[in-house]
This record gives C-alpha cells, sequence and structure tokens, in this order.
C-alpha cells in the first residue's frame, strides 16, 4: 500500500517534471515555427500577407494641414515687425490610396515602384473649406534673395516686384498655399522659362515619387523593405558624408522580429533626408501590442551636441557657426529655394529660432513623430509623421518688400501631420493570424512550465513528506 502510494508520488512528479521540461522545450520550438511562418508571408512577394499591405495601404492615411496665419500684416509690411501667428487648422486630405505604380520584381531579390501622389479633401475632418482666406508670407517674393544673390539682379527683378504692387505678406485660400497660384510677380517676368505658378507643395496631384527599389527578404530576412535605392542612386546628392545616404526603408514596415534596443532607420523625401527612431514604450491598438518608435531630439541636435550631424549644417551663417538646433536647410532638394523643415511649433529647436516668432507653443505631446510597430511582422500599424514647413526671410536692400527686414529669420508657414491606423478588418485579420496564435502559444508554453513545476513540488513535497512519517 505504502508503495503503491510512494509510487504514485513519485509518478506525479516525474509527469509534471515533464510538462515543465516540455514546456520549455516548447519556446524553442514554438519560437521556431513562428519564425517560419513570419518569413514566409513577411516578404513583399506577391501572393504574402506583406505584399498586400505593402502594394496599398492596409489603412486610410491623412494629412492634416495647420497654416500660420499673420495676426499684424501692417506691422511686418511697414516696419518689419516680429511677425505673430495664430495656427488654422485643421484642413485634412486624404492621401496614399492609390496602390504603387510600376511595381517590377528584379532577380537580385529587390522589388522597384513608383509612388503616386494624390490629395483629396476632406470637408467632414476640417475647419473650414480649401477658399478659407490666410495671411501667409510671399513665397515668390522672398525666395529672391537665396535664387540671386547677385545686388545686380535683384535690381532688376525689383522692377517686376513693384510693378506687380507685391508686399512680404500675401491672402491666398488655402488651396493656393498649399497646391498652387498664380504669382503676381512671377507672372510679369517675360521669360517663358519662369513657371509663375507656386505653392508650398506645387506640384503635387498627379506627380509620382521615386522610383523606390526595395529588398523583398527572399534572400536575407533582415532586409525586408529595406530601401537599396532612390531614384536609382543610393545616396542623395543632398549632403555630405554619410548624412547622405539613403538608410532603412520607407517606414511603412520594417524588417519582422524588431527589438526594443534597436534604432529603426527611414528615409522621408519630404525631408529630403534619412532619419531614425527609438523606442519609447509599449501600445495597445484594437487589441494588438505594439513598440512604439519616436524620432528623438537628438535627429535634430546641432552638431555642437551631437556630432554626427555635422553634415547636415549647411549654413554656417544662419546656423551660427552650427550651434542652433531644430531646423534643416533642405534648399539643396528644392531648387535653392530658402525652405526649412523643423518639427511643429519649432519643437526641440534653440530658444533663439523659437523667439524671432510670435504665437507657437511647441507641446511634445502633439508635435512629436512617431510609428507604432507590431514587432513580430515588423508591420507599422500606426503612425504619425509631423513637420513643419518654413522659409528664410532675409534683408535686401534691392527688392522693395524686403527692405524693412531688419534680420535674417526662419518664417513658419504650415504644419502638417500625416497619420494613419489599421482598420478595423485588417485588425481583424491581424489579430486571427497573428497575434491570437502568438498568445495561445506562450499560454500554454507557461501553462506547462507553472503547471509541472506546481505539480513536480506537490508531489516531492508529499513524497518526502509521508516517507518521514513512515520512518518514524
Amino acid at each position: 500500500m505504502g508503495c503503491n502510494r510512494n509510487c504514485g508520488l513519485i509518478t506525479g512528479a516525474i509527469i509534471g517534471g515533464v510538462l515543465a521540461i516540455f514546456g520549455g522545450v516548447l519556446i524553442p520550438v514554438g519560437n521556431n515555427l513562428i519564425g517560419k511562418a513570419v518569413k514566409k508571408e513577411a516578404v513583399i512577394v506577391n501572393g504574402t500577407t506583406a505584399f498586400q499591405n505593402w502594394l496599398v495601404p492596409g489603412s486610410s492615411v491623412y494629412r492634416e494641414f495647420w497654416i500660420f496665419h499673420v495676426l499684424n500684416p501692417s506691422e511686418v509690411i511697414d516696419e518689419g515687425a516680429q511677425p505673430k501667428f495664430e495656427q488654422r487648422g485643421p484642413y485634412t486630405y486624404r492621401v496614399r490610396y492609390l496602390p504603387k505604380e510600376n511595381v517590377t520584381e528584379v532577380e537580385n531579390g529587390t522589388i522597384s515602384y513608383m509612388l503616386p501622389n494624390v490629395a483629396n479633401f476632406e470637408p467632414t475632418m476640417s475647419v473650414g473649406t480649401e477658399n478659407d482666406s490666410v495671411t501667409v508670407l510671399n513665397l515668390a517674393v522672398v525666395a529672391v534673395p537665396a535664387l540671386y544673390p547677385s545686388g545686380l539682379m535683384q535690381s532688376i527683378i525689383n522692377t517686376w516686384v513693384k510693378s506687380s504692387n507685391s508686399a512680404i505678406l500675401q491672402n491666398r485660400t488655402v488651396k493656393e498655399i498649399l497646391w498652387g497660384y498664380t504669382d503676381p510677380f512671377l507672372d510679369k517676368v517675360p521669360f517663358p522659362t519662369v513657371n509663375p505658378v507656386v505653392g508650398v507643395f506645387y506640384p503635387y496631384n498627379g506627380t509620382t515619387d521615386g522610383p523606390y527599389t526595395v529588398y523583398t527578404g527572399t534572400e536575407d530576412i533582415t532586409q525586408t523593405a529595406v530601401i537599396q535605392s532612390y531614384k536609382n542612386k543610393s545616396t542623395l546628392s543632398y549632403w555630405k558624408g554619410h548624412c547622405d545616404m539613403v538608410n532603412g526603408t520607407d517606414g511603412a514596415s520594417f524588417p519582422p522580429f524588431v527589438k526594443k534596443h534597436q534604432v529603426l532607420r527611414f528615409f522621408s523625401s519630404d525631408i529630403c533626408r534619412s532619419i531614425y527612431g527609438v523606442f519609447q514604450g509599449k501600445q495597445v491598438v484594437k487589441g494588438i501590442k505594439l513598440y512604439r518608435f519616436v524620432v528623438p531630439r537628438e535627429a535634430f541636435a546641432s552638431p555642437a551636441e551631437v556630432e554626427d550631424n555635422y553634415c547636415f549644417c549647411t549654413d554656417t551663417t544662419i546656423s551660427e557657426n552650427c550651434t542652433l538646433a531644430g531646423v534643416l536647410d533642405i534648399s539643396a532638394c528644392k531648387a535653392k529655394r530658402p525652405v526649412y523643415i523643423s518639427l511643429p511649433h519649432f519643437l526641440h529647436a534653440s530658444e533663439s529660432i523659437l523667439h524671432n516668432v510670435e504665437g507657437l507653443s511647441p507641446n511634445e505631446k502633439e508635435h512629436e513623430t512617431y510609428l507604432d510597430i507590431e514587432p513580430v511582422t515588423g508591420f507599422t500599424l500606426r503612425f504619425a509623421k509631423r513637420l513643419q514647413v518654413n522659409l528664410l526671410v532675409q534683408h535686401s536692400k534691392y527688392i522693395e518688400p524686403l527692405k524693412k527686414v531688419k534680420k535674417s529669420y526662419v518664417f513658419p508657414l504650415l504644419w502638417l501631420n500625416e497619420s494613419a491606423v489599421i482598420g478595423d478588418e485588417k485588425a481583424e485579420m491581424f489579430r486571427t493570424k497573428i497575434s491570437s496564435r502568438l498568445e495561445l502559444l506562450n499560454l500554454l508554453q507557461m501553462s506547462l512550465i507553472i503547471g509541472g513545476c506546481v505539480m513536480f513540488l506537490a508531489f516531492m513535497g508529499s513524497f518526502f513528506i509521508c516517507r518521514s512519517q513512515k520512518l518514524k
């Protein structure tokens, strides 16, 4: 009888130990199975889940604009006073809803494509209409000193500026300032090569971006969606050194099995450079666990603080010998027009840049850029790309509207938030095919390990208790 009981207890302990060991063994086995399944579906090949999400965005992408309306136009025009701003918006457009064009698979494990540009106004998501009027900077007049540094050329150009009655500021509709209008000053220039139409994003609708060539991941899963070339080059010809390289993906997805310690690099043609995100924390979106990566302050820091940023400093005068942070001169990729990019409301910029204007209030929660990524697949399921477009305003003794400018400063035009979140249908598919299976496997692993350990300890404890009682 005692033998039967002791044998039963030992048998129970052995079963518990086996279950615990099996649970432990299931971890690498399960991870291996998951790895194989992800590698099969994460590559950008026709017929995979990744290909469908890559070809057409799995969710609606919206671009919201806030225009910086000048509240004191008379003082700015007549006295060269510091501008005071009030942001007006959002004016919302649906973008990125057309499939990629000219998709061509290449034998070396890459695929090339063109990205169509389209923007469709969404009145129900906007504060007003595209015909709302705003007082903004005169884009054409302000660009003259940067495009034509010669005093003689500026004097000649000034005759057309004066005859058009152009000022440093102008009243324009939202649609005009975003997508283009015929400028009265440029319209008087008697040269057929001069296009009189200007706009912050002109031309946009009906154009394409690219070609992009990216790795499919078939030959190396760690290179999935990484850009091999942009416009048939691996560099941009805008910057010096490593700053000129096209690094990472386009931000829509990353190679699978993302780790918290990783630095995720991605390229944005909007800012003419590659940038990066670092892990900030965990998020849950529609029942799916995600890692949030944010663009850190250091990405726009001055070379004096972050030495690696030295090659993004192209103008030592405006940047005060490369000591100012928070603005990026991208005139090299904007046909020499004095365009500067920053985070909204000059977030993380040097105080002197922010103090040259009034009415801006940087807020990290509202103005930072983030990507929420499902770590196993590398898919970006929610994101907010936020940036601000500015123009450099300079004094000119030859251009009438610029004679009263007291010093050079960066003038904000607008800021935008391009964002998306995975749709309900795609989220359900994601939960069913990936998240639920991962959670079930993890639950099974933990149940076997914990249950097996509890059984082992309970039965072995009972065995020794019984044995000690028998000896007494």
